[in-house]
């Protein structure tokens, strides 16, 4: 019952950063075709994550909400969102697996492989999960504030993301303390509220 465990956004200058946890069915068909998310076409990570939710032996998802990030700063956050999802997983697992280099308090055992999201299933699995509910949310984002275009960046520091936040100032799922758009939230401290 190994857990693997990965996040999407922490780099960019609003929305959430999302995590995810996937405990993989040995039975699964697809095991050892599972890649890092980046390495992915949108199309092959949508049909992915669909095959994971159906197949896995259990999955979560959570989330460190920009109030997190704001409150806890960025790294914090993430390891917050990591113990959710952990935590929100159907079946306890017997060890949970992080990519990168750090990882959260938790009741399990837990280690940290750098490159993870290639070379354990499980944390690959993750990453693809991490991805596209983020991608989705970003999109609902992008109809609630529509001047920023977040279907189409994701809130990373564009130059279509720069421009909404110079023009209109940022929005409140906006990282305040991220330096771009504290930047633009101090200048005539305005702030577009949808």
């Amino acid at each position: 019952m190994l857990a693997g465990v990965d996040e999407v956004g922490r780099g960019p200058l609003a929305g959430p950063v999302v995590t995810a946890a996937v405990i993989l069915s040995p039975d699964d068909p697809m095991l050892g075709q599972y890649r890092d998310s980046k390495r992915v076409s949108e199309k092959k990570r949508i049909k992915q994550y669909y095959h994971i939710r159906k197949h896995a032996v259990a999955y979560a998802v959570a989330q460190g909400t920009t109030a997190d990030i704001e409150r806890l700063n960025i790294l914090h956050a993430t390891m917050l969102a990591m113990r959710r999802c952990v935590e929100g997983l159907s079946i306890a697992p017997s060890e949970v697996v992080v990519d990168g280099n750090r990882v959260p308090d938790m009741a399990y055992p837990v280690s940290a492989v750098i490159g993870g999201d290639d070379s354990v299933q499980e944390i690959a699995a993750a990453s693809i999960v991490a991805k596209v509910v983020r991608d989705r949310l970003m999109r609902y984002l992008g109809y609630q504030y529509p001047l920023y275009q977040f279907a189409r960046h994701k809130g990373y520091g564009t130059k279509v993301h720069m421009d909404a936040l110079r023009e209109h100032g940022p929005c409140p799922v906006h990282r305040m303390s991220f330096a771009p758009v504290k930047k633009y939230a101090t200048r005539e401290g305005r702030c577009y509220n949808g």
